[in-house]
């Protein structure tokens, strides 16, 4: 066996880092430079100018169907077209009037994309940031592999501890529950209009079916709303035609639930598990750092 293909083949696995770290630096560069689809493409502020009620039985992945209108980038008449799930993402609240951002390339509005997060999608940054996540995950391992247990407390207790503190979840969690607080939420009477259904198959072949009700309200401040309730409706798949209470917020309208207190105990329970998320990183992190400092 010839040992010096095999050190080859060795010293190159140990450059696996240039891969993912080459990918990170040129996607950063080419957002820096205007040259991603994101930073390429003509963005401007679409509004809804019709909500249509999806229908009875239908699947609820293409969401809600509606009309948006948007600046024509050559100027005259708005651009006006239909959102049938193939456009970006999809709505699961819909009012008319409500605006979003839309992106397309130029000179080809009709190829529009409805962006409800714009930030990592207007900044291009989205794939270099997942490159540099893998790279700091791969370090570790790497580490690990190298120097032992200790490394792999410290490295992924620290990501962990991070990502958590830094992550969407804990935001939304926190927003969501600020926005539905006693006294703060407002309740109106409200109607399943439809209930959407989709089956699908789990890992031994038997069948699962999901219903999602649609529900359509109107706000005090004369906003009518529909929305595609996945969770909180008490038997979905036998809810069409049934009155509910819809508790929303008047800041946010789209931040909506039928059962107020279920809605409390379950940001309670996500908050909890955040925190325990945390303290186990920051623990393991302590205990990695501390078995290193006794080497």
């Amino acid at each position: 066996m010839n040992t010096h293909h095999m050190y080859d083949a060795h010293d190159l696995l140990q450059l696996w880092w240039t891969v993912p770290a080459g990918l990170a630096l040129l996607g950063y560069a080419l957002s820096l430079a205007g040259l991603t689809p994101a930073r390429r493409a003509v963005w401007t502020t679409a509004r809804i100018v019709s909500v249509e009620q999806p229908a009875h039985g239908a699947s609820k992945y293409p969401g809600i169907p509606v009309t948006v209108a948007f600046p024509h980038p050559a100027g005259g008449p708005d651009v006006v077209l239909p959102n049938t799930g193939k456009h970006g993402h999809t709505f699961t609240e819909a009012w008319v009037g409500r605006e979003v951002a839309v992106r397309h390339p130029r000179g080809r509005p009709d190829r529009f994309r409805v962006v409800l997060d714009t930030v990592p999608d207007r900044s291009g940054r989205g794939t270099p940031n997942c490159a540099v996540a893998l790279l700091l995950v791969g370090l570790v391992v790497h580490a690990t592999v190298l120097w032992g247990y200790p490394w792999a407390l410290l490295g992924f207790g620290a990501l962990l501890t991070v990502f958590t503190a830094t992550g969407a979840d804990l935001r939304n969690v926190r927003l969501r529950a600020a926005l539905l607080a006693d006294g703060v939420a407002v309740a109106v009477p409200a109607r399943v209009v439809a209930v959407t259904r989709d089956v699908h198959t789990d890992g031994e072949g038997e069948e699962i079916v999901n219903h999602a009700p649609v529900i359509v309200f109107t706000t005090a401040e004369g906003i009518r709303m529909t929305v595609l309730c996945r969770e909180g409706v008490p038997k979905p798949r036998s809810s069409l035609g049934r009155d509910l209470t819809i508790h929303y917020a008047p800041a946010a309208p789209r931040v909506y639930t039928p059962d107020l207190a279920a809605e409390h105990r379950d940001n309670e329970g996500t908050l909890g598990v955040v925190v325990l998320v945390l303290i186990a990183g920051v623990a393991a992190t302590v205990t990695g750092a501390t078995l290193l400092w006794r080497q």
